[in-house]
C-alpha cells in the first residue's frame, strides 16, 4: 500500500551478531533526508493489522473515539505501536521489527530472553547508522513493546537516546509471572497461546503446528517449574543501575496484575538522571492514542531526538490525571517527585471484633477466621469526616495463621459511596476495577531488608518458608500504587481473601465474566500452584495488641 509523503520498505533484513537476519518494516519521510527513528521490536507480527489481529479492541477504540488519530487514514496501524501516518509527517522514521522466531523473522522464539534483548540492541545500532538516520533512536510502544525497552536500555546501545515505555511491566517474576509468589495464569492460558504462539510465529516460510511448537520455548513450563525468583527470571529483567537513557514512564492507575508496578519501579529505581512519570486512567489500548498523550510523546521526542528547545527539561517530574468517583473527567496536575513529597503515611488498623478499619489502635488482641476459598473478610471504615486523596504505593502488615502449611493473601482496597455504591474505574481490561490490589503467599514472606521500604515491602522469593499450622506469622503485603480523590462521607474498605477478588457479575455486563468481576483476566487459580489441600484451609487474621494488623495509606493533605 502506498502512502503520500512516505517511503515504505517491507521485510528489510537486519543482520544479528550470529548471522541470523531479523525482518523489519520501515516507514520514512519521502524526502529521503536523515531523520530520527522510533522503533519497536516484538512477537505480535509487524504486519498484522490492528483491525484484524485485535479486532474487538480496534472496534472499541474507534467507536468510543471516532476522531482518534486525526489526519491519519489508519492504514498502517498494528497493535500497541505508533501510527506511521502520524509520526512520519512529524519528521520521524518508524521501524517495526519482528523479534526472532516471530512474524517474518526466522529463528527460535524465546520471549524476553537475553538473546531477544541482544537482538533488539543490535537492531537499534543498525538503525542508527543507516543513510536515512540522524543516528538518534527512540523507543516507544505499549506493553511488550514497553517491557523490552527496560531490558534493552540495560545494554546501553550507543544510538539509543530516549524512550517512552507506555504501560510496561519490568520484573518478570513480581509483575508478570508470580504476584507475591502466587502464579498468575493469564500469561499461560491466554496471553502466550493466543497472542504470541499462533501462526504469526512463522518466519519467512510456512510451518506445521508441530514445527511451530518445536520452534518456540515453552513459557508455561518455565513458569511452572520456577516457583522462586532465580537466574532465569533475573536475566529477563532490567538492571536499574545500567538504565541511564532519558525516559518517560507512562503508568496506568488501574492495571493491577500486569504493568503499572514496573512503570513506578522504573521511575524510582533507574539510574537515569532525566526521567519523568505520567499516570493515566483508562483501558490498556486507549490513552496512548489520545491527542493530549500523543502531543506529550511528541514534545518528549522532539526534545531528545530532534534537539528542540521546547521547554521539556522544565517539565515537572510527575504528571498525573486525577480520578474522582463516578466521573469520566480527569483533570491534570503535576508534582515534583514520586512518592509525592507531601505524602502523609497513615496507618488504618484492622479490628477483628467488628471487622472495621479504624484510625485508632485497637488495644485488645482479637482474631477472626474464614475459609480461605470461601467468602472473604471485609474491614470497613466509618464515613470519612473530610475529603481524602489517596495517591501512591500502599502496604499492609497482616498477622495471620493457617490451619495448613501455607496460605495465600489477596488484598483489595475498595471505597463505597454513602448510598452503598462501590467506587470502581475502567481498568486496563476490566471495566470495573477496584482501587488497589496486592498479593502474598505466606511461605514467601521473607523480606529483602536492603530493598524494602515501609510503604513497599520487597520480598526475596528465594526460599520457601512453610507454616506451622496454628502459628501466627507477621506478613508484609505489597499493594500496587493507586490514586483516588474521595469526598467526605465515603467509606474505605479492605477485603482480605484466600482467592482472587470477585464481585457478582454486573447487570448488562458483556458475556465474558473474566473481565467484569474486578480482577480482569489476571487470575491465580491453577490447581497445581494452589492445591486445595494447602490453600483451601482456614485462615485467621489477628488484630490489636502485639499483633496489630494495619493498612498503610499514602494520604495527600488537601
Amino acid at each position: 500500500m502506498h502512502a503520500p509523503g512516505m517511503i515504505i520498505e517491507r521485510d528489510v533484513s537486519i543482520r544479528m551478531d550470529d548471522g541470523l537476519q531479523l525482518k523489519a518494516d520501515v516507514f520514512r519521510p519521502a524526502d529521503g533526508q536523515p531523520a530520527p527513528i522510533i522503533m519497536t521490536s516484538g512477537p505480535y507480527g509487524k504486519g498484522v493489522p490492528y483491525n484484524v489481529g485485535f479486532a474487538s479492541q480496534w472496534k472499541w477504540l474507534i467507536e468510543k473515539y471516532r476522531d482518534v488519530l486525526p489526519g491519519s487514514a489508519r492504514d498502517f496501524m498494528v497493535w500497541e505501536t505508533l501510527d506511521p501516518q502520524i509520526w512520519v509527517p512529524w519528521g520521524y522514521v518508524c521501524i517495526r521489527v519482528d523479534s526472532r522466531g516471530a512474524g517474518r523473522s526466522p529463528g527460535h522464539l524465546d520471549v524476553f530472553s537475553p538473546r531477544e534483548t541482544k537482538d533488539f540492541h543490535d537492531a537499534i545500532e543498525w538503525a542508527g547508522v543507516q543513510s536515512w538516520s540522524t543516528g538518534d533512536v527512540g523507543l516507544c510502544g505499549i506493553s511488550y513493546y514497553a517491557m523490552n525497552q527496560w531490558q534493552v536500555a540495560s545494554l546501553q546501545p550507543s544510538h539509543l537516546k530516549a524512550m517512552i515505555p507506555w504501560e510496561g511491566a519490568a520484573d518478570i517474576y513480581r509483575d508478570f509471572a508470580r504476584h507475591g509468589g502466587i502464579q498468575s495464569n493469564h500469561f499461560l492460558t491466554v496471553w502466550y497461546p493466543r497472542q504470541v504462539a499462533p501462526e504469526r510465529a512463522t518466519g519467512p516460510a510456512e510451518f506445521t503446528a508441530d514445527e511451530l511448537l518445536a520452534n518456540r520455548s515453552d513459557l508455561g513450563k518455565q513458569f511452572r517449574e520456577r516457583a522462586l525468583d532465580d537466574e532465569w527470571y533475573r536475566t529477563r529483567c532490567p538492571q536499574w543501575d545500567k538504565v541511564i537513557v532519558p525516559f518517560l514512564s507512562a503508568a496506568s492507575w488501574a492495571g493491577f496484575g500486569l504493568h503499572p508496578r514496573g512503570n513506578f519501579e522504573a521511575f524510582t529505581q533507574a539510574a537515569s538522571k532525566q526521567k519523568w512519570l505520567e499516570c493515566h486512567p483508562g483501558r490498556h489500548e486507549e490513552w496512548f492514542y489520545l491527542n493530549d498523550s500523543m502531543q506529550l510523546q511528541k514534545r518528549f521526542f522532539d526534545h531528545f531526538l530532534k534537539k528542540e528547545a521546547n521547554g521539556w527539561n522544565d517539565e515537572p517530574a510527575v504528571r498525573l490525571h486525577e480520578r474522582r468517583p463516578f466521573s469520566t473527567e480527569f483533570s491534570v496536575r503535576t508534582e515534583e517527585a514520586w512518592p509525592l513529597p507531601s505524602t502523609v503515611w497513615t496507618p488504618t488498623f484492622l479490628g477483628a471484633s467488628d471487622n472495621d478499619l479504624t484510625w485508632n489502635k485497637p488495644q485488645e488482641l482479637r482474631s477472626v477466621t474464614f475459609d480461605a476459598l470461601g467468602d472473604p473478610l471485609t474491614f470497613i471504615s466509618p464515613p470519612l469526616e473530610a475529603d481524602m486523596e489517596i495517591t501512591g504505593p500502599l502496604a499492609a502488615k497482616i498477622f495471620a495463621s493457617s490451619s495448613t502449611t501455607d496460605l495465600d493473601l489477596f488484598l483489595t482496597l475498595q471505597a463505597f459511596a454513602p448510598n452503598g455504591a462501590e467506587v470502581s474505574f475502567q481498568g486496563t481490561i476490566d471495566p470495573h476495577t477496584p482501587l488497589a490490589q496486592g498479593w502474598l503467599r505466606a511461605s514467601h514472606r521473607k523480606l529483602d531488608t536492603a530493598k524494602s521500604l515501609p510503604y513497599r515491602p520487597y520480598h526475596t522469593h528465594d526460599e520457601i518458608q512453610g507454616l506451622e499450622p496454628g502459628k501466627v506469622y507477621e506478613l508484609d503485603v505489597e499493594i500496587w500504587p493507586t490514586h483516588v480523590m474521595l469526598p467526605a462521607g465515603y467509606k474505605l474498605a479492605l477485603q482480605i481473601s484466600g482467592k482472587d477478588f470477585e464481585r457478582p457479575l454486573l447487570a448488562g455486563a458483556p458475556p465474558d465474566p473474566l473481565v467484569n468481576r474486578g480482577s480482569g483476566p489476571f487470575l491465580h487459580d491453577d490447581p497445581e500452584d494452589r492445591p486445595p489441600g494447602i490453600f483451601g484451609g482456614r485462615t485467621t487474621i489477628c488484630t490489636g495488641g502485639e499483633e496489630m494488623s494495619y493498612l498503610l495509606l499514602p494520604i495527600i493533605p488537601s
